[in-house]
């Protein structure tokens, strides 16, 4: 035994020697690589860019301000921060708005750049929202809406919430008469009594929860949604470190299909008139709609009742007199876009999109909590919305009084990004158009169609527009090169001028590799990009690691510098080692439309697992790697991919590293899964055949599972029940390791370089043969 360990050590430092690269360096990421700007923010005025970046001299991320006749940048403290005039591109068409920072409300000249404290407390104050009249804007206090006018200082509460039940009228009635009765004397109304009587009628909520207040543009009318208040069980992990010497348990998330469904409803409030409308959706398309998947079970028909929805903040048009309202089904199978007319009093339905999979995509968005990238054309007569109608997340106009509709774009490409101009006539659009692995920026003119590219350098351009549309502030990376910020002109095919410079000279002394985007057919015949990592012929050893991202729905075999760049460094170590390294884009990933987004529907495990399968056959087939010398990893859904090749094609792999993996899905959140596989109770047969706890009897090849103890989101607990079913099936070849003070994301370096670490030893000891 300690021939074999001192064989390996002395194999470990042979093949190490190979790489400049030392692990516990790289692992300490952003403080090994340089800490690059985030957070970009343009001035109101638009003569200075604020941003957050640490430079060597900082222990943390600090403000900065760029200013652009200077062309210098100055470090600013967060206090002249909060002094400092922030362009708000939703205001982009006023001289003058409204700005909320913590409790402090201010009045913003744009040409000026002054800003103006108007309201200052020590209450909490949020949904700042800006009508017609430039002089007025609304807060929200605790659950009322407040009218705040700029010109004569005056704020005045235009809503009269309680979120108590309302008396009983008979049992009032009698009170006040029985008082009447038996007694001559009756106390006078106080003075604060006489002064509530001022304030609105008192509107009762009945313990529902009230969100989404929002009031109409010309201030005639607001609208709000009601909802049930949920109190659903809440999962526990346990913290071994805490302060305090002793074990504490900590709640997370409910698990899937424990939710309570919620029951919404969206009411329309005339302050003027003191009348209530609750406004009607029990007649939306699709509303009853089973799913298919049900048939599997012998439902058959429309469902008993209507589904449970979810309404979201309506969005006024200019003149105010009509509201868009987006809706999604709690099952995340429907989406509907609709338009309240308050003249008429009448709700429209203006768009319905059906998916039997669920509904998402760039601008549409998974979360079935959000609207997604939806708005009103400056007209009043038409919104804009994004669909995946046509396989891919394209751009659309609709006529709100015609249903004319007019698809914008179109093509095998996504829209990831689309903002109104400030003149109304064109779309500053940020999409794949050019490349699936770049994120481009162009100018799509509305009259002509006409496309003006912009910027569409290999990688991913974050733009953020000025005030005046005439310069662009671009957070801007490319696959080996982190980002930076740059500023360029607003005009066709600009030039990017590199304003920071993060990187630290020991990330720079090193060649990063630009990893070359390959493309293999799938068992299907579908296309799957992946990176590809590949060593020089003098030391390639024929052996492969493929790496499976997070999240499923991520681009990771892309052209900008990853998010996993920890990974992406202990890539460039294991190809100086000899290794080549395939990342792929499996089935579930982001950025190559609908279908792709959406074949693991009812079967994770499947297409995105037969995708890696494909991968390893591509490298057999045409980079010359032995069949058995390949390994695969990968983290959170990165790891359950890991776990489901080990246990369902034992014979592919032969050693597998599995890091804060989901075991069983049933265990994991609901927003996430149930978009994917249902729910439980629902769909058993989607769980049973996705969760590799079902698995377990097929591990065969070397596994070894890594994960954080206080990991709220995948909980120890997944590992811990899968550790027992090995036990228990008497499997020898597996380890667990628990990290105790890391959560999902893993916060020290030491205890990356700790993971890595066994990674690497146990592809060494498991990939390498003797010759």
């Amino acid at each position: 035994m300690r021939l074999i360990s001192f064989v390996l050590g002395c194999l470990f430092t042979s093949l190490f020697s190979f790489s400049q690269l030392d692990l516990s360096e790289i692992m300490k990421g952003n403080d090994f690589i340089g800490h690059q700007p985030s957070s970009i923010n343009w001035s109101a005025n638009g003569k200075y860019i604020y941003f957050q970046w640490q430079t060597d001299s900082l222990e943390e991320s600090k403000w900065h301000e760029f200013d652009l006749k200077t062309e210098s940048i100055r470090l600013i403290d967060e206090n002249t921060l909060l002094n400092k005039s922030i362009h708000n591109a939703d205001l982009k068409m006023r001289t003058s708005f409204f700005d909320l920072s913590g409790t402090d409300i201010s009045h913003i000249d744009r040409n000026n750049n002054e800003k103006d404290l108007i309201l200052r407390s020590s209450s909490g104050k949020n949904n700042l929202q800006h009508v017609s009249d430039k002089n007025i804007a609304y807060y929200q206090e605790g659950l009322n809406l407040f009218k705040i006018d700029y010109s004569n200082g005056s704020i005045t509460q235009i809503t009269n919430f309680s979120d108590k039940k309302e008396p009983s009228d008979k049992q009032t009635s009698y009170l006040q008469s029985q008082e009447e009765q038996l007694f001559e004397y009756h106390e006078p109304e106080s003075d604060n009594e006489s002064n509530h009587s001022k304030l609105p009628q008192k509107i009762y909520l009945n313990s529902k929860q009230m969100s989404n207040l929002t009031i109409s543009n010309d201030e005639s009318f607001l609208m709000y949604t009601l909802s049930n208040k949920t109190e659903n069980t809440p999962t526990q992990f346990m913290n071994y470190m805490d302060v305090s010497g002793y074990a504490k348990a900590k709640n997370a998330r409910p698990k899937v299909g424990t939710v309570e469904k919620p029951k919404y409803s969206m009411i329309v409030y005339i302050p003027e008139k003191d009348s209530l409308k609750t406004l009607d959706f029990s007649n939306l398309n699709g509303i009853r709609k089973r799913p298919e998947y049900q048939k599997e079970y012998g439902l058959e028909g429309d469902l008993e009742e209507d589904k449970a929805i979810i309404i979201h903040q309506p969005i006024f048009n200019n003149k105010g007199d009509k509201a868009l309202i987006s809706v999604k089904s709690f099952d995340n199978k429907d989406r509907w876009l609709l338009v309240y007319d308050h003249k008429s009093g009448e709700l429209t339905e203006i768009e319905h999109q059906h998916d039997e999979a669920w509904i998402g995509g760039p601008g549409i968005v998974g979360w079935n909590y959000y609207a997604g990238n939806i708005g009103w054309m400056q007209d009043d007569e038409h919104i804009y919305y994004q669909s995946e109608t046509t396989g891919y997340s394209h751009l659309y106009l609709k006529n709100v009084n015609t249903l004319k509709e007019k698809q914008l774009t179109s093509g095998e490409y996504e829209i990831h990004g689309a903002e109104l101009s400030k003149d109304g006539t064109a779309f500053y659009i940020t999409a794949n158009k050019n490349h699936l692995g770049n994120r481009s920026f162009y100018k799509l003119d509305l009259k002509t169609r006409k496309w003006t590219t912009i910027l569409e350098n290999p990688g991913n351009h974050e733009v953020h527009i000025s005030p005046d549309e005439k310069w662009l502030a671009v957070r801007y990376s490319s696959k080996n090169k982190p980002w930076e910020l740059y500023i360029a002109k607003n005009t066709a095919n600009t030039e990017l001028k590199q304003l920071t410079h993060s990187t630290n000279a020991n990330f720079n002394n090193y060649n990063w590799r630009d990893a070359e985007i390959i493309s293999f057919k799938a068992e299907d015949g579908k296309s799957v990009n992946a990176r590809l990592y590949s060593p020089s012929e003098d030391v390639k050893n024929n052996a492969a690691i493929i790496f499976v991202h997070g999240a499923g729905y991520l681009q990771n075999a892309h052209n900008w510098w990853s998010g996993y760049y920890r990974e992406y460094m202990f890539h460039n170590l294991l190809t100086d080692l000899g290794y080549t390294v395939l990342d792929i884009d499996y089935r579930a990933s982001k950025g190559y439309g609908r279908d792709h987004r959406t074949a693991i529907y009812r079967h994770m495990g499947g297409k995105d697992l037969s995708d890696q399968l494909d991968g390893k056959k591509w490298l057999v087939e045409n980079q010359g790697i032995k069949n058995d010398q390949v390994g695969i990893y990968g983290g959170s859904y990165g790891g359950f991919i890991t776990l489901m090749a080990m246990l369902t094609a034992p014979d592919e792999f032969q050693c597998g590293g599995a890091l804060r993996s989901v075991t069983d899905w049933a265990h994991y959140n609901h927003g996430y899964t149930a978009n994917i596989l249902n729910t439980p109770e629902e769909d058993s047969i989607a769980y049973q055949r996705s969760s590799p706890i079902y698995f377990a009897d097929g591990l065969k090849n070397r596994l070894i599972m890594l994960h954080g103890i206080v990991d709220g989101n995948v909980q120890y607990q997944d590992v811990v029940r899968l550790s027992q079913l090995f036990i228990e099936k008497g499997k020898t070849n597996w380890d667990l390791v628990g990290y105790p003070v890391e959560g999902h994301g893993f916060k020290t370096a030491s205890s990356w370089t700790d993971e890595y670490r066994r990674l690497l030893e146990m592809f060494n000891a498991n990939l390498l043969k003797n010759e």
